[in-house]
């Protein structure tokens, strides 16, 4: 199991560049879908990540800190998505809610793997490092997938609903 996760490892830059393609195909179909629409949200998220993930692919792979400055990217794309959130005034798309969840997973993900390597120095395979592999690539395909389908695939929504209501019977109850 390490041998491919050592393998995966040499993948990195061109599974980057696959997920920055995702994001821009996700930004033109969006772009063309809202050509004639008044609603361009879709669009407008596209763009930030497909910038976002543009701009992560011209970061020099050899920087001492690649996680760290990889987590500073995803920091700096969710405060641009609650900008535009606050400045649009918009409604809230299912894709926006599956944006905010997988770039807080990926730069948990990050911030866990340069603990990991440059702080604690660790340099041998184990448990993390898959979930780091997988988790990564699942929450970016996700992403991508979502802007495209704007569907709540993995029931997230759903479960935002759930936990909301629930909260709000028991706070209900209790007056």
């Amino acid at each position: 199991m390490a041998d491919i996760l050592w393998e995966l490892v040499d993948l990195g830059y061109n599974v980057a560049v696959l997920f920055t393609w995702f994001f821009l195909i996700a930004f033109l179909y969006n772009l063309s879908a809202s050509i004639n629409k008044p609603d361009k949200s879709r669009a407008q998220l596209s763009f930030i990540m497909m910038a976002s993930y543009t701009a992560s692919l011209l970061m020099d792979p050899l920087v001492a800190t690649p996680h760290l400055n990889y987590f500073y990217y995803d920091a700096v794309t969710l405060l641009v998505l609650l900008l535009w959130r606050n400045f649009t005034k918009q409604t809230i798309l299912t894709s926006f809610y599956y944006l905010i969840i997988g770039l807080s997973c990926n730069a948990c993900l990050f911030l866990g793997m340069h603990y990991d390597i440059v702080i604690q120095g660790t340099l041998y395979y184990w448990w993390f490092w898959t979930v780091y592999t997988f988790g990564m690539y699942f929450s970016d395909f996700t992403m991508a997938l979502v802007l495209i389908i704007n569907k709540d695939i993995l029931g997230l929504i759903k479960l935002k609903r759930a936990l909301f209501n629930r909260n709000e019977l028991h706070a209900m109850a209790k007056k």
